[in-house]
């Protein structure tokens, strides 16, 4: 499928932050590959939101902590685009509020950094070859406050690591990057009424205007940074 409008990918797209996000930049124009760890999930979002957006959404399977999908799937978009000009990091896990790092299961942080921290990372290194195919290739790494050094406070040791680690992840590639034009820089959308979030938070549709916005900065936007609706975060 050969396309003049953006392609996008949003992992974790089948619910919450991750499907608004995909219906936003669909609703954009942008050709998104709306992907989940199981294809029927990712199938029920897309019949969900299709009939509602100019542009086109495609289910696809992917986990993230799984190195041969992620490949098959950089495949795939190769062969039906042969290039991503939007790669969304959003695929998460375990927001462990009743943790603490003092008495925290070391397994559990582990299988928590697997999805949050080297998921991102191993997916971005795949893709890596077709967004330097894009005129305007963009990484947004969906992070959060919790993972701010300077804000950080006790407890949710395993998510709010996970989520310091992408931070410094995003400064990294954003430095290495910065020569190829690629745009490379984590969101915080706040604290929204996710599955995830629980009940009391902002609008989902709020939430995701904030990873919409770095998916679509210009050219001269900035890099390497920690944004919420646009402003800066302390790291």
């Amino acid at each position: 499928m050969s396309t003049a409008a953006p392609v996008s990918l949003v992992t974790g797209g089948n619910r919450g932050i991750g499907r608004e996000t995909a219906r936003q930049l669909a609703g954009l124009g942008h050709a998104v590959l709306l992907s989940a760890r199981h294809p029927e999930d990712a199938e029920r979002a897309v019949a969900d939101l299709a009939p509602g957006v100019p542009g086109t959404l495609l289910p696809c399977r992917l986990d993230v902590t799984d190195a041969d999908d992620i490949r098959a799937l950089a495949r795939r978009v190769k062969e039906e685009f042969g290039r991503l000009d939007v790669l969304v990091n959003n695929a998460a896990i375990n927001y462990d509020t009743a943790r603490r790092a003092a008495s925290a299961d070391l397994d559990e942080v582990r299988q928590t950094l697997e999805t949050n921290l080297f998921g991102a990372w191993r997916t971005t290194q795949a893709f890596l070859p077709l967004l330097r195919r894009s005129r305007h290739p963009r990484v947004v790494n969906v992070s959060s406050e919790s993972g701010s050094l300077e804000l950080m406070s006790g407890g949710t040791p395993a998510y709010g690591v996970s989520k310091a680690a992408l931070n410094a992840l995003t400064r990294k590639l954003a430095d290495e990057l910065s020569a190829e034009r690629i745009l490379v820089n984590a969101v915080c959308p706040g604290w929204i009424a996710t599955d995830m979030g629980g009940p009391g938070g902002g609008p989902v549709d709020q939430g995701a205007a904030s990873i919409v916005w770095a998916a679509t900065l210009p050219d001269s936007g900035p890099t390497g940074g920690f944004f919420r609706n646009g402003e800066p975060l302390a790291w």
